[in-house]
């Protein structure tokens, strides 16, 4: 805001985003220069999966709700929780090591790292490996899930895993943000791999969801790390947004017009 010429109306904010946003463009552009130096250059970072822009991304989320034990349906789960007050929450941040693989990749799965935390299971428990899928698909062309799979082990040594999943699909009325704050989940005996969870014992279930003003705190947790900061964040941010557009806003459009 110290840089405009002079007033520019009442609330300014988005002028002076709009400012802010040009000048970092041109600073990400322009090679630094120490003083009496050479200008620095950074070689481009590989990723493990070999492709030269390895720009990382990540933010954290945090999640809260109700669990049961012995309960397989989640709603159900959910509901003898709320009952008995047994509470289940997380907090994980989603690392993607590259955005442009992320993206390319039909799995979209990231690493997440965090804990869990439930007096049921013994308090906070970290996750000693965790997974997330963004917007996987199945045999339903209108349906997309977010999955998530955590390995932990309780307070007497058991190994467990928490599955779940948010499932994204347009309903009837307005449903996107339920479906995009709200996961089902499942805590399995042992540390369970996608292939072998229809097999697997359930010990619980229930359901979290993000609150408003934990949803707020995560905008402001996204971070990027190489040599394409930008790229990397337009990158995501279509992929997000356009796939929330190819199952809400399309299939609204299909609809009868009155």
């Amino acid at each position: 805001g110290s840089v405009l010429p002079g007033p520019v109306g009442a609330n300014p904010s988005l002028t002076i985003a709009a400012v802010a946003d040009r000048a970092c463009d041109r600073m990400l552009a322009t090679p630094y220069t120490p003083a009496g130096g050479r200008p620095a250059t950074r070689p481009p970072t590989a990723s493990p999966a070999g492709d030269v822009d390895g720009t990382s991304l990540s933010f954290t989320e945090e999640m809260k709700g109700f669990v049961a034990f012995d309960v397989a349906d989640p709603v159900l789960g959910a509901e003898e929780g709320r009952r008995l007050g047994q509470r289940l929450r997380f907090r994980l941040t989603i690392t993607m090591d590259s955005v442009d693989r992320f993206v390319a990749d039909v799995t979209h799965e990231a690493n997440a790292e965090g804990y869990v935390d439930c007096d049921l299971l013994g308090g906070r428990l970290p996750v000693l490996d965790g997974r997330f899928n963004l917007f996987t698909r199945d045999a339903d062309p209108t349906r997309r899930r977010m999955l998530y799979r955590l390995f932990i082990v309780d307070t007497g040594g058991n190994p467990l895993t928490l599955t779940g999943h948010k499932d994204v699909h347009d309903d009837a009325g307005l449903d996107l943000w339920p479906d995009t704050s709200t996961l089902y989940l499942r805590i399995l005996a042992g540390h369970v791999p996608p292939d072998a969870e229809p097999t697997a014992q359930t010990i619980g279930s229930g359901v979290i969801t993000i609150h408003l003003p934990d949803f707020l705190r995560q905008l402001t947790t996204f971070r990027t790390d190489g040599p394409r900061p930008a790229h990397a964040m337009e990158q995501f941010g279509r992929l997000f947004l356009g796939t929330l557009w190819d199952v809400y806003a399309r299939a609204a459009g299909r609809a009868p017009s009155r």
